[in-house]
């Protein structure tokens, strides 16, 4: 079987980009400072394939015989949002911005929502998606108005109570949003962000939605499905590319269910990519600042890796990076301009070699081309003859 499983564990990153304070973000290093944060936190078989041994990395613990190839990578498209690492992850370098809203909207956009809603908004300010809710919520039950809100990132961001507006109706305002913001306005994403609860007790729900800018330029996800591989996606990876270069996708509500998913799909005989979005990491603990949960959450992780190990297929490589930091030991709840880990796995390695630091996410895409003999190869300098090196040692 030729097949590439990429699997992303969103917002784990690995220590501050040298351009990290560009951002406010010097010093930030999710996975160590949750490490220290957390002393309990035991992750045994992601230090066996050598995550303890990356830079800047600590915490974890060192192994002398790691088990995969590991290193980091650096981001070198300008922000540190979900989209733009995903799409570098795939390929595509971004060299403008995503616009940002530090102030909330302008005037002219919110008229144009409201006309489009057929209703007056709330909120029209950067805030934490939990404490919006809070806030807002008996007046959004109260009115129907939805709440609009950003953040850091380049995201409009609609939450509307799901027995306030059915989902099908946010839907269709996250549809219709994305319409709107278009040419300067045009934000990496807009996202559906339903609730439920009551007065003082609202919780947002797993029918969130993505609706992403379509990639501005080919991806290894787009060159393979035209290779005539099969091209998977498990949780956000839908909408990240907006369904660009996918043959199958499905949702998933949590990481545990992700990682449940993933194990089934590679019981499957298809060649091809699986790209995997676990989620959990930043919308539940980075970005609300919970590094207990943060912990919990790695751990979790960790102790299905044996499971999905073995899952792999000789002729498969298994990937396991990251899109971004979101330090929850940082002031403030946003994300983190860091270096990403970067594991490598073949079934039967032995014994892993250092990858070093990638000065681009694109070498994962250039890889995953290299190693299913794509005819057409992404930017990016692939690292496949060092795993070939690393398959062969004793």
């Amino acid at each position: 079987m030729k097949r590439v499983t990429i699997i992303v564990l969103d917002s784990v990153g690995c220590g501050a980009s040298p351009d990290a304070h560009l951002y406010g973000d010097a010093g930030s290093n999710t996975l160590s400072h949750v490490a220290a944060a957390v002393p309990r936190m035991r992750l045994p078989h992601l230090a066996t394939l050598g995550l303890g041994l990356i830079p800047e990395v600590s915490g974890i613990g060192r192994t002398e015989q790691p088990t995969a190839c590991y290193g980091r990578m650096q981001e070198q498209s300008v922000g540190k949002d979900t989209t733009t690492g995903h799409w570098e992850l795939a390929g595509l370098r971004l060299e403008k911005p995503f616009p940002v809203y530090p102030d909330g909207f302008p005037d002219g956009i919110i008229r144009r929502l409201e006309e489009a809603f057929g209703r007056s908004i709330l909120g029209n300010i950067p805030a934490s998606g939990t404490r919006i809710i809070q806030d807002l919520g008996d007046e959004h039950v109260r009115t129907g108005s939805p709440i609009v809100y950003t953040s850091a990132d380049s995201v409009l961001q609609i939450a509307c109570h799901e027995s306030v507006i059915p989902l099908e109706m946010l839907y269709r305002f996250c549809e219709q949003a994305r319409t709107i913001m278009s040419g300067e306005h045009a934000v990496g994403r807009i996202i559906a962000r339903p609730f439920v609860g009551n007065s003082g007790d609202y919780q947002r729900t797993a029918n969130r939605h993505d609706y992403a800018l379509e990639p501005f330029g080919r991806t290894v996800l787009d060159l393979a499905q035209a290779a005539g591989y099969t091209v998977a996606g498990i949780g956000k990876i839908h909408d990240i590319y907006a369904g660009r270069g996918l043959t199958r996708s499905v949702r998933t509500s949590s990481n545990q269910d992700g990682i449940e998913k993933t194990i089934g799909w590679l019981g499957e005989p298809f060649d091809g990519i699986l790209m995997v979005n676990l989620v959990d990491f930043d919308s539940r603990y980075g970005h609300r600042n919970d590094p207990e949960g943060y912990a919990d959450a790695l751990m979790a992780f960790d102790a299905c890796l044996p499971d999905l190990i073995r899952a792999l297929s000789p002729g498969e490589l298994l990937l396991i990076t990251a899109d971004h930091g979101c330090d929850p030991t940082f002031p403030g709840t946003d994300h983190t301009r860091e270096y990403v880990p970067l594991l490598a796995i073949l079934p039967g390695m032995r014994r892993g070699l250092s990858l070093g630091t990638r000065t681009c996410f694109c070498d994962l895409a250039a890889t995953v081309a290299d190693f299913l003999d794509l005819p057409e190869r992404p930017e990016g300098t692939s690292f496949r003859p060092m795993l070939e090196r690393a398959g062969r040692e004793p």
